[in-house]
Protein backbone atom coordinates (compact mmCIF):
# COMPACT_ATOMS: atom_id res chain seq x y z
CA UNK A 1 0.00 0.00 0.00
CA UNK A 2 3.17 2.76 0.87
CA UNK A 3 4.89 1.57 -2.10
CA UNK A 4 1.74 2.47 -4.69
CA UNK A 5 1.20 5.84 -2.34
CA UNK A 6 5.08 6.08 -3.13
CA UNK A 7 4.20 5.11 -6.84
CA UNK A 8 1.15 7.74 -7.43
CA UNK A 9 3.33 10.54 -5.09
CA UNK A 10 6.25 10.54 -7.98
CA UNK A 11 3.73 10.48 -10.69
CA UNK A 12 2.23 13.30 -9.79
CA UNK A 13 5.65 14.76 -8.52
CA UNK A 14 6.59 13.76 -12.39
CA UNK A 15 3.81 15.37 -13.89
CA UNK A 16 4.48 18.52 -12.30
CA UNK A 17 8.21 18.69 -13.14
CA UNK A 18 7.54 18.55 -16.20
CA UNK A 19 4.99 20.67 -16.66
CA UNK A 20 6.08 24.67 -17.70
CA UNK A 21 5.64 28.23 -15.75
CA UNK A 22 2.58 29.09 -17.83
CA UNK A 23 1.25 26.01 -17.21
CA UNK A 24 1.54 25.73 -13.50
CA UNK A 25 -0.06 29.13 -13.54
CA UNK A 26 -2.85 28.12 -15.57
CA UNK A 27 -3.73 25.22 -13.12
CA UNK A 28 -3.29 26.96 -10.21
CA UNK A 29 -5.68 29.82 -11.98
CA UNK A 30 -8.24 27.05 -13.25
CA UNK A 31 -8.28 25.96 -9.11
CA UNK A 32 -8.90 29.32 -7.91
CA UNK A 33 -11.59 30.26 -10.16
CA UNK A 34 -13.15 26.83 -9.54
CA UNK A 35 -13.33 27.08 -6.09
CA UNK A 36 -14.40 30.95 -6.84
CA UNK A 37 -17.48 29.86 -8.60
CA UNK A 38 -18.41 27.36 -5.96
CA UNK A 39 -18.15 29.95 -3.23
CA UNK A 40 -20.58 32.53 -5.39
CA UNK A 41 -23.19 29.46 -6.35
CA UNK A 42 -23.14 28.43 -2.83
CA UNK A 43 -23.69 31.93 -1.38
CA UNK A 44 -26.41 32.92 -3.93
CA UNK A 45 -28.47 29.59 -3.50
CA UNK A 46 -28.42 30.62 0.36
CA UNK A 47 -29.91 33.99 0.20
CA UNK A 48 -32.76 34.74 1.90
CA UNK A 49 -35.30 36.59 -0.29
CA UNK A 50 -36.84 38.62 2.29
CA UNK A 51 -40.83 40.11 2.26
CA UNK A 52 -42.89 41.81 3.88
CA UNK A 53 -44.84 40.28 6.62
CA UNK A 54 -46.95 43.24 8.13
CA UNK A 55 -46.68 46.72 7.42
CA UNK A 56 -47.75 50.30 8.75
CA UNK A 57 -46.91 48.81 12.61
CA UNK A 58 -46.27 50.86 15.65
CA UNK A 59 -43.04 50.43 17.02
CA UNK A 60 -44.72 48.44 20.13
CA UNK A 61 -46.34 45.56 17.56
CA UNK A 62 -43.15 45.28 16.00
CA UNK A 63 -41.34 44.82 18.91
CA UNK A 64 -44.16 42.07 19.96
CA UNK A 65 -43.61 41.07 16.63
CA UNK A 66 -40.40 40.49 16.33
CA UNK A 67 -39.94 38.71 19.47
CA UNK A 68 -42.47 36.03 18.64
CA UNK A 69 -40.43 35.52 15.71
CA UNK A 70 -37.05 35.17 17.43
CA UNK A 71 -38.52 32.53 19.36
CA UNK A 72 -39.74 30.40 16.66
CA UNK A 73 -36.20 30.91 15.09
CA UNK A 74 -37.30 32.87 11.89
CA UNK A 75 -35.32 35.48 10.39
CA UNK A 76 -36.36 38.45 10.44
CA UNK A 77 -35.63 41.96 9.19
CA UNK A 78 -36.72 45.59 10.07
CA UNK A 79 -37.39 48.51 7.91
CA UNK A 80 -39.70 51.79 7.24
CA UNK A 81 -38.36 52.80 10.67
CA UNK A 82 -39.73 50.25 12.84
CA UNK A 83 -43.11 50.13 10.83
CA UNK A 84 -42.58 46.87 8.18
CA UNK A 85 -41.17 43.90 9.55
CA UNK A 86 -39.91 41.42 6.72
CA UNK A 87 -39.30 37.35 6.59
CA UNK A 88 -38.15 34.68 4.08
CA UNK A 89 -40.49 34.26 1.31
CA UNK A 90 -41.22 30.90 1.97
CA UNK A 91 -42.32 31.26 5.44
CA UNK A 92 -44.74 34.71 5.07
CA UNK A 93 -48.15 32.20 4.61
CA UNK A 94 -47.71 30.08 7.14
CA UNK A 95 -46.55 32.59 9.71
CA UNK A 96 -49.63 35.27 8.80
CA UNK A 97 -51.93 32.39 9.16
CA UNK A 98 -50.49 31.12 12.60
CA UNK A 99 -49.80 34.97 13.71
CA UNK A 100 -53.41 35.63 13.00
CA UNK A 101 -54.70 32.67 15.25
CA UNK A 102 -52.43 33.94 17.93
CA UNK A 103 -54.01 37.37 18.20
CA UNK A 104 -51.24 38.93 16.20
CA UNK A 105 -50.94 42.05 15.14
CA UNK A 106 -52.30 43.00 18.47
CA UNK A 107 -53.08 47.09 18.13
CA UNK A 108 -53.75 47.20 21.90
CA UNK A 109 -56.89 48.92 21.14
CA UNK A 110 -60.40 48.15 22.77
CA UNK A 111 -63.21 46.62 20.64
CA UNK A 112 -66.65 45.29 21.59
CA UNK A 113 -65.24 41.73 22.05
CA UNK A 114 -63.53 43.19 24.92
CA UNK A 115 -66.78 42.79 27.23
CA UNK A 116 -67.13 39.50 26.38
CA UNK A 117 -63.78 38.20 27.32
CA UNK A 118 -63.48 40.86 30.01
CA UNK A 119 -66.97 41.89 31.66
CA UNK A 120 -67.48 41.61 35.76
CA UNK A 121 -69.22 42.58 38.43
CA UNK A 122 -66.58 44.98 39.60
CA UNK A 123 -66.61 47.31 36.97
CA UNK A 124 -68.14 51.19 37.80
CA UNK A 125 -70.59 53.15 35.40
CA UNK A 126 -67.52 55.46 34.82
CA UNK A 127 -65.28 52.25 33.96
CA UNK A 128 -68.09 50.87 31.47
CA UNK A 129 -68.45 54.16 29.87
CA UNK A 130 -65.01 55.13 29.04
CA UNK A 131 -64.57 51.19 28.04
CA UNK A 132 -67.63 51.54 25.60
CA UNK A 133 -66.70 55.13 24.05
CA UNK A 134 -63.51 53.05 23.54
CA UNK A 135 -64.81 50.58 21.65
CA UNK A 136 -66.90 52.57 20.04
CA UNK A 137 -64.03 54.74 18.37
CA UNK A 138 -62.09 51.12 17.69
CA UNK A 139 -65.26 49.62 15.68
CA UNK A 140 -65.55 53.05 13.55
CA UNK A 141 -62.05 53.10 12.89
CA UNK A 142 -61.79 49.64 11.71
CA UNK A 143 -64.97 50.26 9.52
CA UNK A 144 -63.36 53.53 8.05
CA UNK A 145 -60.35 51.55 7.30
CA UNK A 146 -61.85 48.39 4.86
CA UNK A 147 -63.16 52.07 2.63
CA UNK A 148 -60.91 52.31 -0.35
CA UNK A 149 -57.90 55.26 -0.32
CA UNK A 150 -58.27 54.71 3.38
CA UNK A 151 -55.18 53.34 5.17
CA UNK A 152 -55.95 54.26 8.37
CA UNK A 153 -57.77 56.53 10.53
CA UNK A 154 -57.99 57.62 13.89
CA UNK A 155 -61.78 58.75 15.46
CA UNK A 156 -62.34 61.06 18.77
CA UNK A 157 -66.07 60.87 19.89
CA UNK A 158 -67.62 63.20 22.34
CA UNK A 159 -70.28 61.99 24.07
CA UNK A 160 -72.51 64.71 26.13
CA UNK A 161 -73.45 63.44 29.49
CA UNK A 162 -76.65 62.05 30.04
CA UNK A 163 -78.83 64.53 32.53
CA UNK A 164 -81.34 63.21 35.31
CA UNK A 165 -84.01 65.57 34.20
CA UNK A 166 -86.19 65.11 31.52
CA UNK A 167 -87.02 68.32 30.69
CA UNK A 168 -83.57 69.27 29.69
CA UNK A 169 -82.53 69.17 26.21
CA UNK A 170 -80.53 66.39 24.24
CA UNK A 171 -77.14 67.83 23.85
CA UNK A 172 -75.42 66.62 20.08
CA UNK A 173 -72.25 64.63 20.18
CA UNK A 174 -69.42 65.58 18.16
CA UNK A 175 -66.82 63.54 16.41
CA UNK A 176 -63.08 64.57 14.97
CA UNK A 177 -61.29 62.27 12.78
CA UNK A 178 -57.86 62.07 11.12
CA UNK A 179 -57.45 59.96 8.10
CA UNK A 180 -54.52 58.51 6.88
CA UNK A 181 -55.04 58.40 2.70
CA UNK A 182 -53.47 56.42 0.14
CA UNK A 183 -51.15 59.31 -2.09
CA UNK A 184 -52.01 60.99 -4.75
CA UNK A 185 -55.66 59.31 -3.84
CA UNK A 186 -58.51 61.60 -4.65
CA UNK A 187 -62.02 61.37 -3.15
CA UNK A 188 -65.11 62.04 -5.01
CA UNK A 189 -68.09 63.90 -3.41
CA UNK A 190 -70.46 60.59 -3.26
CA UNK A 191 -67.65 59.37 -0.68
CA UNK A 192 -67.29 62.13 0.92
CA UNK A 193 -70.90 62.17 1.87
CA UNK A 194 -70.44 57.90 2.50
CA UNK A 195 -67.86 58.85 5.14
CA UNK A 196 -70.16 61.81 6.88
CA UNK A 197 -73.30 59.15 6.95
CA UNK A 198 -71.28 56.52 8.32
CA UNK A 199 -70.08 58.59 11.64
CA UNK A 200 -73.48 59.69 11.58
CA UNK A 201 -75.30 57.10 11.51
CA UNK A 202 -72.80 55.25 14.17
CA UNK A 203 -73.10 57.46 16.61
CA UNK A 204 -76.23 58.12 18.85
CA UNK A 205 -77.57 61.92 18.18
CA UNK A 206 -74.34 62.83 16.04
CA UNK A 207 -75.47 65.31 13.30
CA UNK A 208 -73.31 65.72 10.25
CA UNK A 209 -73.03 69.72 11.01
CA UNK A 210 -70.68 67.54 14.04
CA UNK A 211 -68.39 66.14 12.21
CA UNK A 212 -64.70 67.09 11.27
CA UNK A 213 -63.00 64.54 9.09
CA UNK A 214 -59.56 65.61 7.76
CA UNK A 215 -56.25 64.14 6.43
CA UNK A 216 -52.33 63.68 7.70
CA UNK A 217 -51.85 66.61 4.92
CA UNK A 218 -54.22 69.11 7.05
CA UNK A 219 -56.81 68.47 3.88
CA UNK A 220 -60.45 69.11 4.83
CA UNK A 221 -63.22 67.05 3.69
CA UNK A 222 -66.13 69.20 3.60
CA UNK A 223 -69.64 67.33 3.45
CA UNK A 224 -71.45 69.86 0.56
CA UNK A 225 -75.00 69.44 0.57
CA UNK A 226 -78.43 72.00 0.91
CA UNK A 227 -77.76 72.19 4.36
CA UNK A 228 -74.42 72.95 5.14
CA UNK A 229 -73.83 76.46 5.75
CA UNK A 230 -70.38 76.57 3.86
CA UNK A 231 -71.84 76.23 0.73
CA UNK A 232 -72.70 79.60 -0.17
CA UNK A 233 -69.02 80.67 1.43
CA UNK A 234 -67.14 82.66 -0.95
CA UNK A 235 -63.95 81.07 -0.79
CA UNK A 236 -65.41 77.55 -1.15
CA UNK A 237 -66.93 79.64 -4.37
CA UNK A 238 -63.68 80.47 -5.82
CA UNK A 239 -62.21 77.22 -5.06
CA UNK A 240 -65.17 75.31 -7.15
CA UNK A 241 -64.89 77.77 -9.79
CA UNK A 242 -60.94 77.92 -9.54
CA UNK A 243 -61.34 74.00 -9.99
CA UNK A 244 -63.81 74.06 -13.34
CA UNK A 245 -61.05 76.46 -14.95
CA UNK A 246 -58.34 74.40 -14.05
CA UNK A 247 -60.46 71.07 -15.22
CA UNK A 248 -61.30 72.54 -18.86
CA UNK A 249 -57.49 73.99 -19.33
CA UNK A 250 -56.01 70.74 -18.75
CA UNK A 251 -59.03 69.24 -20.56
CA UNK A 252 -57.74 71.27 -24.06
CA UNK A 253 -54.17 71.11 -23.14
CA UNK A 254 -54.14 67.28 -22.92
CA UNK A 255 -56.35 66.83 -26.31
CA UNK A 256 -53.82 69.23 -27.75
CA UNK A 257 -50.63 68.14 -26.55
CA UNK A 258 -51.46 64.28 -27.49
CA UNK A 259 -52.49 65.29 -31.01
CA UNK A 260 -49.48 67.50 -31.57
CA UNK A 261 -47.45 64.98 -30.35
CA UNK A 262 -48.58 62.14 -32.56
CA UNK A 263 -47.57 64.42 -35.18
CA UNK A 264 -44.54 66.09 -34.04
CA UNK A 265 -43.19 63.90 -30.84
CA UNK A 266 -44.01 63.88 -27.60
CA UNK A 267 -40.71 65.74 -26.51
CA UNK A 268 -41.30 68.48 -29.19
CA UNK A 269 -44.22 70.42 -28.35
CA UNK A 270 -45.07 72.32 -24.74
CA UNK A 271 -49.01 73.55 -25.01
CA UNK A 272 -50.71 75.75 -22.74
CA UNK A 273 -54.54 76.81 -22.65
CA UNK A 274 -56.02 79.94 -20.81
CA UNK A 275 -59.79 80.04 -20.63
CA UNK A 276 -62.33 82.31 -19.88
CA UNK A 277 -65.25 81.02 -17.91
CA UNK A 278 -68.93 82.72 -17.14
CA UNK A 279 -69.63 80.70 -13.70
CA UNK A 280 -73.27 83.60 -14.16
CA UNK A 281 -76.22 81.03 -13.33
CA UNK A 282 -79.47 82.55 -14.37
CA UNK A 283 -83.42 81.57 -13.65
CA UNK A 284 -85.88 83.25 -15.20
CA UNK A 285 -89.20 82.61 -16.83
CA UNK A 286 -90.56 84.29 -20.33
CA UNK A 287 -94.34 83.74 -21.16
CA UNK A 288 -94.31 84.54 -24.75
CA UNK A 289 -97.68 85.67 -27.15
CA UNK A 290 -96.63 84.56 -30.87
CA UNK A 291 -98.97 84.55 -33.83
CA UNK A 292 -99.45 81.56 -35.85
CA UNK A 293 -98.78 82.62 -38.92
CA UNK A 294 -95.55 84.46 -38.13
CA UNK A 295 -95.36 86.24 -41.86
CA UNK A 296 -99.28 87.56 -42.08
CA UNK A 297 -99.24 88.39 -38.55
CA UNK A 298 -102.26 86.21 -38.24
CA UNK A 299 -103.61 83.76 -35.34
CA UNK A 300 -105.82 80.45 -35.77
CA UNK A 301 -109.29 81.27 -36.59
CA UNK A 302 -111.08 79.68 -33.15
CA UNK A 303 -114.85 80.59 -33.71
CA UNK A 304 -116.09 82.56 -37.16
CA UNK A 305 -119.65 83.70 -37.26
CA UNK A 306 -121.15 85.94 -40.68
CA UNK A 307 -124.64 87.08 -41.09
CA UNK A 308 -125.96 88.35 -44.35
CA UNK A 309 -129.49 90.66 -44.52
CA UNK A 310 -130.77 91.57 -48.10
CA UNK A 311 -134.31 93.26 -49.30
CA UNK A 312 -135.84 95.12 -52.01
CA UNK A 313 -139.03 96.29 -52.22
CA UNK A 314 -141.23 98.83 -54.48
CA UNK A 315 -143.72 101.23 -52.21
CA UNK A 316 -141.95 100.77 -48.91
CA UNK A 317 -140.92 102.86 -47.00
CA UNK A 318 -137.30 103.37 -45.53
CA UNK A 319 -135.81 101.63 -43.16
CA UNK A 320 -134.14 102.10 -39.83
CA UNK A 321 -135.51 103.75 -36.62
CA UNK A 322 -137.12 107.60 -36.79
CA UNK A 323 -134.79 110.36 -35.84
CA UNK A 324 -131.42 108.35 -36.08
CA UNK A 325 -129.39 109.68 -38.90
CA UNK A 326 -126.39 112.38 -38.37
CA UNK A 327 -128.43 115.14 -39.19
CA UNK A 328 -131.79 114.07 -37.90
CA UNK A 329 -134.02 115.33 -34.92
CA UNK A 330 -134.60 112.88 -32.36
CA UNK A 331 -138.03 111.34 -32.55
CA UNK A 332 -138.93 112.63 -36.11
CA UNK A 333 -140.02 110.52 -38.49
CA UNK A 334 -137.58 111.47 -41.83
CA UNK A 335 -138.48 108.76 -44.92
CA UNK A 336 -141.16 108.96 -46.97
CA UNK A 337 -143.98 106.76 -47.89
CA UNK A 338 -144.44 105.17 -51.16
CA UNK A 339 -140.69 105.09 -52.12
CA UNK A 340 -138.94 102.04 -53.60
CA UNK A 341 -135.39 101.35 -51.67
CA UNK A 342 -133.09 98.25 -51.39
CA UNK A 343 -131.54 97.43 -47.90
CA UNK A 344 -128.09 95.12 -47.60
CA UNK A 345 -126.70 94.14 -44.27
CA UNK A 346 -123.32 92.06 -43.68
CA UNK A 347 -121.79 91.50 -40.41
CA UNK A 348 -119.08 88.64 -40.42
CA UNK A 349 -117.31 87.65 -35.90
CA UNK A 350 -113.97 85.85 -35.93
CA UNK A 351 -112.59 84.84 -33.06
CA UNK A 352 -108.37 84.19 -33.29
CA UNK A 353 -106.21 82.57 -31.48
CA UNK A 354 -102.62 83.12 -30.55
CA UNK A 355 -99.35 80.67 -29.19
CA UNK A 356 -99.09 81.08 -25.70
CA UNK A 357 -95.55 79.94 -24.76
CA UNK A 358 -94.28 79.48 -21.07
CA UNK A 359 -90.50 78.89 -20.93
CA UNK A 360 -88.55 78.48 -17.23
CA UNK A 361 -84.99 78.44 -18.13
CA UNK A 362 -82.12 77.63 -16.43
CA UNK A 363 -78.70 78.67 -17.80
CA UNK A 364 -75.52 76.07 -17.20
CA UNK A 365 -73.59 77.27 -14.30
CA UNK A 366 -70.31 77.95 -16.59
CA UNK A 367 -69.56 78.29 -19.97
CA UNK A 368 -66.20 79.23 -22.19
CA UNK A 369 -66.58 82.77 -23.12
CA UNK A 370 -62.94 83.24 -24.05
CA UNK A 371 -60.04 80.44 -25.20
CA UNK A 372 -56.22 81.21 -25.78
CA UNK A 373 -54.06 78.31 -26.85
CA UNK A 374 -49.95 79.02 -26.54
CA UNK A 375 -47.95 76.37 -28.39
CA UNK A 376 -44.17 75.85 -28.67
CA UNK A 377 -42.78 73.60 -30.71
CA UNK A 378 -39.17 72.15 -31.32
CA UNK A 379 -38.11 71.92 -34.91
CA UNK A 380 -36.86 68.36 -36.40
CA UNK A 381 -33.64 69.94 -36.45
CA UNK A 382 -33.42 71.69 -32.85
CA UNK A 383 -30.74 74.27 -34.12
CA UNK A 384 -32.19 74.27 -38.08
CA UNK A 385 -35.61 76.29 -37.27
CA UNK A 386 -36.21 76.07 -40.96
CA UNK A 387 -36.19 72.46 -40.79
CA UNK A 388 -39.75 72.97 -40.17
CA UNK A 389 -41.69 73.88 -42.98
CA UNK A 390 -44.50 76.50 -43.12
CA UNK A 391 -46.93 74.34 -44.09
CA UNK A 392 -46.57 72.23 -40.82
CA UNK A 393 -47.29 75.66 -39.01
CA UNK A 394 -50.33 75.80 -40.85
CA UNK A 395 -51.27 72.84 -40.03
CA UNK A 396 -51.13 73.23 -36.26
CA UNK A 397 -52.34 76.84 -36.71
CA UNK A 398 -55.68 75.37 -38.52
CA UNK A 399 -55.90 72.35 -35.75
CA UNK A 400 -56.17 75.21 -32.74
CA UNK A 401 -58.41 77.49 -34.75
CA UNK A 402 -60.91 74.30 -35.12
CA UNK A 403 -60.71 73.74 -31.52
CA UNK A 404 -61.04 77.13 -30.22
CA UNK A 405 -63.90 77.66 -32.52
CA UNK A 406 -65.94 74.51 -31.27
CA UNK A 407 -65.02 75.25 -27.36
CA UNK A 408 -66.33 78.71 -27.36
CA UNK A 409 -69.92 79.20 -25.91
CA UNK A 410 -72.13 80.32 -28.85
CA UNK A 411 -74.70 83.20 -27.99
CA UNK A 412 -77.96 83.06 -29.41
CA UNK A 413 -78.27 86.05 -32.22
CA UNK A 414 -74.46 86.86 -31.80
CA UNK A 415 -72.45 86.17 -35.02
CA UNK A 416 -69.84 83.43 -35.81
CA UNK A 417 -66.00 84.75 -34.74
CA UNK A 418 -64.08 85.48 -37.65
CA UNK A 419 -60.68 83.95 -38.78
CA UNK A 420 -59.25 86.64 -37.57
CA UNK A 421 -60.16 86.95 -34.56
CA UNK A 422 -59.63 83.35 -33.66
CA UNK A 423 -56.21 84.27 -35.41
CA UNK A 424 -55.70 86.61 -32.73
CA UNK A 425 -56.19 84.10 -30.13
CA UNK A 426 -53.70 81.35 -31.47
CA UNK A 427 -49.52 81.55 -31.10
CA UNK A 428 -47.52 78.96 -32.45
CA UNK A 429 -43.98 79.52 -31.60
CA UNK A 430 -41.18 77.62 -33.24
CA UNK A 431 -37.88 77.33 -31.22
CA UNK A 432 -35.28 74.92 -29.59
CA UNK A 433 -35.75 74.11 -26.27
CA UNK A 434 -33.02 74.52 -24.13
CA UNK A 435 -35.03 73.80 -20.89
CA UNK A 436 -35.75 70.34 -21.78
CA UNK A 437 -34.90 67.75 -19.47
CA UNK A 438 -32.77 64.42 -20.66
CA UNK A 439 -33.93 61.05 -18.66
CA UNK A 440 -31.32 58.40 -18.98
CA UNK A 441 -32.51 55.76 -20.89
CA UNK A 442 -34.11 52.78 -18.79
CA UNK A 443 -31.22 49.77 -18.48
CA UNK A 444 -32.43 46.61 -19.82
CA UNK A 445 -32.51 43.26 -17.53
CA UNK A 446 -28.69 41.71 -18.59
CA UNK A 447 -26.91 39.01 -16.97
CA UNK A 448 -24.31 39.89 -15.05
CA UNK A 449 -20.68 39.91 -15.75
CA UNK A 450 -19.78 37.48 -12.62
CA UNK A 451 -22.35 35.22 -14.15
CA UNK A 452 -20.23 35.30 -18.06
CA UNK A 453 -16.70 35.13 -15.51
CA UNK A 454 -18.35 32.04 -13.66
CA UNK A 455 -19.13 30.29 -16.55
CA UNK A 456 -16.10 31.25 -18.44
CA UNK A 457 -13.80 29.85 -15.55
CA UNK A 458 -16.09 26.73 -15.52
CA UNK A 459 -15.86 25.72 -19.35
CA UNK A 460 -12.12 26.17 -18.83
CA UNK A 461 -11.51 24.40 -16.01
CA UNK A 462 -13.87 21.54 -18.15
CA UNK A 463 -11.81 21.61 -21.09
CA UNK A 464 -7.90 21.69 -19.03
CA UNK A 465 -9.79 18.67 -17.05
CA UNK A 466 -10.57 16.79 -20.69
CA UNK A 467 -7.31 17.55 -22.18
CA UNK A 468 -5.23 16.42 -18.91
CA UNK A 469 -7.31 13.37 -19.02
CA UNK A 470 -6.70 12.50 -22.94
CA UNK A 471 -3.39 12.96 -22.18
CA UNK A 472 -2.49 10.84 -19.52
CA UNK A 473 -4.37 8.76 -21.51
CA UNK A 474 -2.09 8.44 -24.26
CA UNK A 475 0.93 8.83 -22.35
CA UNK A 476 -0.04 5.45 -20.59
CA UNK A 477 -0.85 4.40 -24.07
CA UNK A 478 3.12 4.96 -25.35
CA UNK A 479 4.66 3.44 -22.07
CA UNK A 480 2.67 -0.05 -22.93
CA UNK A 481 3.82 -0.09 -26.01
CA UNK A 482 7.69 0.70 -25.41
CA UNK A 483 7.55 -2.10 -22.62
CA UNK A 484 5.82 -4.43 -25.21
CA UNK A 485 8.51 -3.52 -27.73
CA UNK A 486 11.16 -4.02 -25.07
CA UNK A 487 9.60 -7.36 -23.93
CA UNK A 488 9.57 -8.70 -27.56
CA UNK A 489 13.05 -7.19 -28.61
CA UNK A 490 15.04 -8.90 -25.49
CA UNK A 491 12.75 -12.51 -26.42
CA UNK A 492 14.23 -12.14 -29.37
CA UNK A 493 17.77 -11.55 -28.59
CA UNK A 494 17.67 -14.16 -26.20
CA UNK A 495 16.02 -16.66 -28.27
CA UNK A 496 19.21 -16.30 -30.91
CA UNK A 497 21.72 -16.01 -28.92
CA UNK A 498 24.61 -18.80 -28.94
CA UNK A 499 24.51 -21.32 -25.40
CA UNK A 500 27.60 -20.71 -24.58
CA UNK A 501 27.68 -16.98 -24.18
CA UNK A 502 24.06 -16.71 -23.72
CA UNK A 503 24.46 -15.13 -20.12
CA UNK A 504 27.06 -12.85 -21.57
CA UNK A 505 25.04 -11.94 -24.47
CA UNK A 506 21.88 -11.51 -22.49
CA UNK A 507 23.25 -8.84 -20.25
CA UNK A 508 24.82 -7.23 -22.74
CA UNK A 509 21.62 -7.10 -24.24
CA UNK A 510 19.64 -5.98 -21.51
CA UNK A 511 22.25 -3.21 -20.88
CA UNK A 512 22.39 -2.01 -24.13
CA UNK A 513 18.39 -2.07 -24.52
CA UNK A 514 17.95 -0.22 -21.00
CA UNK A 515 20.65 2.81 -22.16
CA UNK A 516 18.64 3.16 -25.13
CA UNK A 517 15.33 3.74 -23.68
CA UNK A 518 16.88 5.61 -20.85
CA UNK A 519 18.91 7.89 -23.94
CA UNK A 520 15.63 8.53 -25.85
CA UNK A 521 13.18 8.37 -23.34
CA UNK A 522 13.74 8.51 -19.83
CA UNK A 523 10.14 9.20 -18.65
CA UNK A 524 9.54 5.73 -20.13
CA UNK A 525 12.90 3.93 -18.77
CA UNK A 526 12.11 5.61 -14.86
CA UNK A 527 8.39 4.19 -15.36
CA UNK A 528 10.07 1.06 -16.41
CA UNK A 529 11.97 0.55 -13.37
CA UNK A 530 9.56 1.52 -10.70
CA UNK A 531 7.21 -1.13 -11.94
CA UNK A 532 10.41 -3.55 -11.84
CA UNK A 533 10.89 -1.92 -8.36
CA UNK A 534 6.92 -2.74 -7.64
CA UNK A 535 6.99 -6.14 -8.76
CA UNK A 536 9.57 -7.01 -6.58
Amino acid sequence: MNEKMQLSLNKIKDFWGNRSTAQKGMLIGSVILFFILIFAVVTMSSKVNFVPLYSNLSPRETGEIKAQLDGRGIQSQISDNGSTILVPEEVVNTLKVELAAEGYPNSGSIDYSFFSQNAGFGMTDNEFNVLKLEAMQTELSNLMKGIEGVQDAKVMINLPQESVWLTDDIQAASASIVLNTQAGYRFEPEQVQALYNLVSKSVPNLPTDNIVIMNQFFEYFDLKNENNAKHNDPTTAFQTQHQIKQEVERDIQRQVQQMLGMMMGQDKVVVSVTADIDFTQENREENLVLPVDPENMEGIAVSVERITETFTGNGAAAGGIEGTGETDIVNYATGAEGGNGDYERIEERINNDVNRIRKEIVESPYKVRDIGIQVMVEPPTADDPASLPPQAIDEIEQILSTIIRTSIAKEAGQPQLTDEEIATKVAVSVQPFNGKVDFAAPTQAMIPLWAYIAGGALVIIILLLVFLLFRKKKKEEEEAEAEAMLKESMAAAISVQDINDEREQESDIIRQQLEKLAKDKPGDFAKLLRSWIAEE
